[in-house]
């Protein structure tokens, strides 16, 4: 009997030797890796890619309040241009985006999503303010929220630019778990949402967890280990702010961009949001590449599509300067 032929690989052939590298170096989580401490000390131990980071004119350490009772929360503020540059740019209330990381709401960090937090800040022209949230299982939802709201209304107070909320990832996810706490404690307002493959649903259940549960860097047991230490043995998938496209109503919210990657279990999560959001009324731009990876954005070098990628993001950032002229209102937070 004939064998049947290997399926086609779906992948961009320029991406499946990245895409098995990094399969290699990633904890096998949820499998011979089931400690989040663990996981950490794997990651933190594997080479540097010895790529050049995009470069910037300023890059600050420093940490902003914290949520009642929880301590400070570390951030790295990103300024495109130096000094002398910004003596041009006297008047221009440019956007503050704040950023934050993925890793499953578990790992990375500041350090693992610098090159990221860069990018965006020298194509957009926009400050970028990166938050070092914590973690779970040691902080299980909603603290992760919580910091990042405390993060958002920080740079509300101190930026005078519009605000931009943006993540990769489970940063995807805060991003817009923020934009709707802001929404409904009337404020701070933001004027959009750079959404890089978000993760906004707990139920895992769609056709792309299972098209795409393995081969392709992130897995669906990647997924449900991550889902596991976020909410623990009683946290509640279902809740708006763990789970946004579960949100009842979606009105009101600031538009969207959002990038997708076809061979990402993630993917169908975040075209349903997309749609959600346009049927609520909300303004969506929606960058689909059928052939990439979760995670494909880190490699401008490699991946023309991972370019084209962050410059799309970085155009819907600098496009807030364009068409939003801040009028003092609507910037405080509540609680």
């Amino acid at each position: 009997m004939r064998r049947p032929e290997p399926a086609p690989d779906r992948l961009d052939p320029r991406a499946r030797p990245l895409v098995d590298a990094l399969t290699a170096a990633f904890p096998d989580l949820g499998g011979a890796v089931t400690d989040a401490v663990e996981a950490r000390r794997i990651l933190a131990a594997a080479p540097a890619s010895g790529k050049p980071s995009p470069a910037v004119g300023e890059v600050t350490d420093r940490t902003v309040p914290g949520p009642r009772g929880a301590p400070d929360i570390p951030v790295r503020v990103y300024v495109p241009n130096g000094p002398e540059d910004r003596k041009a740019d006297a008047g221009v209330s440019r956007p503050t985006v704040v950023f934050f990381h993925g890793g499953g709401y578990t790992v990375c960090g500041l350090d693992s999503h610098d090159a990221t937090a860069r990018a965006l800040a020298a194509r957009s022209g926009a400050t970028v303010v990166s938050v070092d949230y914590r973690l779970a299982p040691e902080h299980r939802f909603p603290a992760a929220v919580d910091d990042a709201y405390a993060a958002l209304c920080r740079a509300a107070e101190e930026s005078p630019g519009a605000l931009v909320t943006a993540g990769d990832s489970s940063g995807g996810g805060l991003a817009t778990a923020v934009a709707l706490r802001a929404r409904d404690l009337g404020g701070p307002a933001v004027a959009l949402q750079i959404l890089l493959y978000p993760v906004l649903d707990a139920a895992q259940n769609t056709a792309s967890y299972r098209e795409n549960a393995k081969g392709y860097f992130l897995t669906a047991a990647h997924m449900r280990w991550f889902w596991e230490q976020y909410l623990g043995p009683d946290g509640d998938g279902t809740h708006p702010l763990a789970s946004p496209l579960r949100a009842t109503d979606l009105t009101g919210l600031p538009p969207a961009h959002l990038v997708t990657a076809g061979c990402d279990p993630l993917r169908d999560e975040g075209l349903a949001y997309a749609e959600r959001l346009r049927a609520a009324g909300v303004g969506v731009t929606l960058s689909h590449h059928p052939r990439m990876f979760h995670g494909f954005l880190g490699f401008p070098d490699v991946l023309p599509e991972a370019g084209e990628a962050l410059n799309g993001a970085a155009e819907a950032i600098a496009s807030v300067m364009k068409h939003r002229k801040n009028s003092g209102t609507g910037r405080g937070c509540a609680g």
